[in-house]
């Protein structure tokens, strides 16, 4: 009876190993010089490579060459190594690999293994903030430039074989390396099988950036819309990863791109799920207003200024007049010109050093604002309108989508100037006919609006309580469904127990 249940652990032992070896960056070697021979196994991402060399492999080769090692055990006496651990719980065994140890076996058949603690604390350091992705509430663990130091920061987070990492090499000239992450038994192997063939086939000289690896793999490279989430924070790549997507990395690049990925997860903010519920319903529903006004308000006022003065209201007609008549412009050329002049002070905020950046903004936004007003080049109306334009753009948590709603406002602008409310009916029916064409990696980007998927709007447009988003959302096609099993809604207080 004790043999068998030595022989089921290790089967169990050998089920994990065959397991983690399909990661690239899972590694089993053959310590040679002792007798019998030892085998390592861990994840190079997860330990010190200089504690490996250093203070095992260095201390067993000095310490240990050329004799017999009878018992595990004996590895306490050569290493100088603290925490090391003789085991056969396959639970812990798991467990402890998972947060940096290296495991030693003596025997493929035995399930007694020598747990060696080789923690590394690579990206765990103040200088990795997310500074595009700022929020109050939550981690702000964010990304480095390090495809290893990237992939310990997830593994860190996970203590299962199922996260499977596939690397490839892109570039005929940079040969970078390119990270496939994705766990195994909840993604689609439809969805993973697609991204793995487009990046095996990319022909391209140098990959900078996975933001390069966005356009490429693209569905619609045509589109301005971004069809796969880039981000540089930790805690979105992981609920990226258990709700069934697919996650993309390349060395050098402090950013990864998740897919597929749909308009609605433009607008959420991993903030949302630290709040209560409503609270973070109510942001979303902020974020998605915030968008859609500054995509249309600027549009908006040129159409009625220009061809609709009947739809404003009597009370509100004379300062709207009062506010245009000294300008010698027509609505439009007003409206483009606070427009680009915003984009003036983007664009150069941007660019210059973040103290240098901010005052540039602030005060060149006052100055130009007042000056162009008293110069009679624009009424006090629609600075006030294309200043909120310019904040709500913002809105977004993706910075990519934020660049697209900027870009859009132009066409929109200037087809209302042509045609008025119709112009402007028709750059919403124009939008809303390309967003409904566009698919990431095949799937519809507007789901579960359009095709309508009821059960996966609890976290859309708002956040469902966790009570009703145990669920992972169906178009993702996830191998499974159920997330966690939520508690009952209403639990009886002690009072009423008695």
């Amino acid at each position: 009876m004790t043999c068998a249940m030595l022989n089921t652990k290790a089967e169990d032992i050998e089920q994990l190993l065959q397991l983690a070896k399909r990661s690239s960056d899972f590694t089993s070697s053959t310590i040679a010089f002792t007798k019998p021979p030892l085998t390592i196994h861990y994840y190079k991402t997860l330990i010190d490579e200089h504690l490996l060399q250093e203070q095992l492999l260095r201390a067993i080769e000095s310490n240990a060459a050329g004799t017999e090692i009878e018992h595990l055990n004996d590895l306490k006496q050569l290493i100088t190594i603290e925490g090391i651990q003789i085991i056969d719980q396959i639970a812990e065994i798991q467990t402890r690999l998972f947060q940096g140890y290296a495991i030693i076996q003596k025997d493929a058949k035995d399930a007694l293994c020598a747990l060696i603690p080789l923690i590394s604390k690579a990206g765990l350091r103040k200088s990795n903030d997310t500074d595009n992705e700022f929020s109050v509430v939550g981690p702000k663990v964010g990304f480095v430039e390090d495809l290893d130091i990237n992939l310990h920061l997830l593994r860190s987070q996970f203590t299962i074989p199922n996260l499977i990492v596939k690397t490839l090499t892109v570039g005929s000239l940079s040969s970078s390396r390119v990270a496939i992450v994705y766990i195994d038994g909840i993604a689609s192997k439809d969805n993973v099988a697609i991204i793995e063939q487009r990046i095996s086939d990319i022909d391209f000289e140098v990959v900078f950036d996975t933001s390069q690896l966005d356009q490429i793999i693209s569905d619609n490279t045509l589109s301005p819309f971004p069809l796969f989430i880039s981000t540089e924070r930790r805690d979105r790549v992981i609920y990226s990863l258990i709700s069934g997507q697919v996650a993309v990395m390349s060395d050098g690049s402090p950013y990864f791109i998740t897919g597929p990925s749909t308009l609605y997860d433009f607008f959420i903010s991993p903030e949302d799920y630290y709040l209560p519920w409503i609270l973070g319903s109510f942001f979303r529903i902020i974020r998605i207003f915030g968008v859609v006004f500054s995509l249309f308000a600027s549009a908006l006022y040129t159409a009625i200024t220009t061809f609709h003065y009947e739809v404003i209201p009597q009370d509100l007609l004379q300062p709207l007049i009062f506010s245009r008549q000294n300008v010698p412009f027509s609505p439009v050329l007003e409206v483009l010109f606070l427009e680009i002049t915003i984009e003036f002070l983007r664009e150069a905020g941007a660019r210059l050093p973040t103290k240098i950046g901010q005052t540039l903004g602030i005060v060149g936004g006052i100055i130009v604002g007042q000056a162009a007003v008293e110069a009679a080049l624009a009424s006090n109306i629609l600075i006030i309108i294309v200043s909120l334009s310019a904040l709500a753009s913002f809105a977004t948590p993706i910075y990519k989508m934020s660049n697209t709603i900027r870009f859009l406002r132009f066409p929109v602008i200037i087809m209302s100037s042509f045609w008025g409310g119709i112009g402007l009916i028709f750059g919403i029916c124009f939008i809303l006919i390309h967003i409904t064409r566009l698919t990431s990696l095949g799937s519809p980007y507007t789901v579960p609006l359009y095709p309508l998927r009821p059960m996966d709007l609890r976290d859309s447009f708002i956040r469902s309580s966790y009570q009703y988003t145990n669920k992972r959302l169906s178009y993702l096609k996830p191998e499974t469904i159920l997330r966690y099993m939520p508690k009952p809604r209403k639990k009886k207080s002690d009072w009423e127990q008695e």
